[in-house]
């Protein structure tokens, strides 16, 4: 099977570009301004379709809001035909230091609402995902103003680069596979 489901996690509305929660919106929008292809406002979801090495990508962008991202990947798994193997979603982390990027075949939520939900949907916690390192440089009670905060000046600089490195990480789940692409970017 040549198709894979991409599919980015954030929140629609202006409020929420350039947060730090809305990442998953952010790698996307780095790969379809790569690929010269634009966003179109379908059911659930903004989606773009690009080619890599003969792979077709469905880029989605949920419009359901965080806490409902899995009616939005289950409807496009099942509209596209593609397996849950073939799915990556791309999350933002805060265990992981600022620009981190983990990669793995399956896990727990962490918290993370968009996450759990697409577990509470799928049944099943066994899918690809990438964990894109947010930081936590929060007070105690500040979590939630972090998360929706937008990137600091610090961070700016590098996010381009890594967003670059996120990019390139999903093209290799498409085109090596899972383990391959483990191999190569949980250490960049």
């Amino acid at each position: 099977m040549s198709k894979f489901l991409i599919v980015g996690l954030g929140n629609i509305g202006d409020e929420y570009n350039g947060t730090r929660h809305n990442i998953g919106f952010e790698v996307l929008d780095h790969m379809a301004a790569e690929a010269g292809i634009k966003f179109v406002n379908e059911r659930h979801a903004f989606v773009a379709e690009t080619k890599y090495k003969g792979k077709t990508l469905v880029l989605v962008k949920p419009t359901t809001f965080m806490n409902l991202s899995g009616k939005a990947l289950n409807y496009w798994m099942q509209a596209e035909k593609i397996p849950l193997e073939n799915v990556m979603v791309i999350v933002d982390d805060l265990a992981l230091p600022f620009g981190k990027i983990r990669i793995g075949p399956k896990g727990g939520d962490g918290g993370h609402n968009g996450l759990k939900n697409i577990q509470e949907t799928l049944n099943t916690s066994n899918y690809p995902r990438m964990r894109f390192g947010i930081g936590n440089e929060f007070g105690k009670g500040y979590q939630v103003d972090y998360v929706l905060g937008k990137w600091n000046e610090e961070e700016q600089k590098t996010l381009k680069d890594r967003l670059k490195v996120a990019s390139d990480a999903v093209k290799a789940f498409t085109f090596s596979g899972l383990q391959t692409c483990m191999n190569n970017y949980n250490t960049k």
